[in-house]
């Protein structure tokens, strides 16, 4: 297959040079177009109010000073390859799960290749061993091979993994998680107050079907995610409240 790989951790995480060395293995031509630094938790922003600059680093392989997102826009617009059989995103060093694929880089480029029909796929770790990556990356191929069976051009896989050994993979649903804003406040050295966005401490509700509760219990988690993000369960219910007004 032609594979588009991307990431939100930048192109020198362990990450996706373990997973496009693990796809080449198996035969995969891997085109990468991966930001030049970190870029987490900038969901699928485009990068509108300044110009784009990209380079060739290697043999398939690009950086560019924008946003995941606008690593699949170019990979699309200006490389001139065609559309790839599959977009893959990550991996990313820092699970994936519940409410994080809103924020997540690395789930939004995964998102955006939808728009396109284009099947795609975002891996992320949930461990804190950076040895234990190559066997993710191996078995991120693994499943590259095994989905690619049955492309699903109108569904984003999110596979999150916990460390292994794993005990199997579970198909899970998202899970919800309770953030409460937590901002931490500082001072320079001229006593202007400046401001970090905390983690939050979420706390995860309680559900067996969700991908929280599969990787918690050692289980690789695989959440289809739909870009219609239309409640449906609602349409009637306000459909009545617009009627009484009309």
């Amino acid at each position: 297959m032609r594979i588009l790989l991307t990431n939100d951790d930048g192109y020198l995480s362990a990450g996706i040079s373990l997973l496009r060395s693990a796809l080449r293995e198996k035969g995969h031509r891997v085109l990468v177009v991966a930001p030049d630094k970190e870029r987490s938790a900038v969901s699928k922003a485009l990068t509108l109010h300044r110009p784009l600059r990209m380079r060739k680093i290697g043999e398939d392989f690009y950086i560019t000073d924008g946003t995941p997102n606008d690593c699949i826009y170019l990979a699309l617009g200006v490389l001139e390859e065609g559309y790839p059989d599959l977009v893959v995103s990550g991996i990313n060093l820092g699970a994936n799960l519940g409410d994080d694929v809103i924020y997540s880089g690395t789930v939004g480029a995964a998102i955006l290749a939808t728009h396109f029909r284009i099947p795609s796929i975002a891996f992320s770790f949930a461990g804190k061993e950076v040895e234990s990556l190559s066997p993710v990356a191996e078995k991120a191929a693994e499943l590259v091979d095994l989905l690619s069976r049955k492309p699903l051009p109108d569904v984003t896989l999110n596979i999150n993994f916990p460390s292994p050994p794993w005990k199997g993979i579970r198909v899970t649903k998202m899970g919800r998680k309770k953030y409460r804003p937590e901002i931490i406040t500082r001072e320079d050295p001229r006593g202007e107050k400046y401001y970090w966005i905390g983690v939050g401490s979420p706390v995860a509700t309680p559900d067996s079907e969700t991908d929280i509760k599969a990787v918690g219990e050692g289980f690789i988690s695989v959440t289809p995610i739909h870009s219609d993000m239309t409640s449906y369960q609602h349409l009637e219910e306000l459909r009545s409240i617009f009627h009484e007004i009309s």
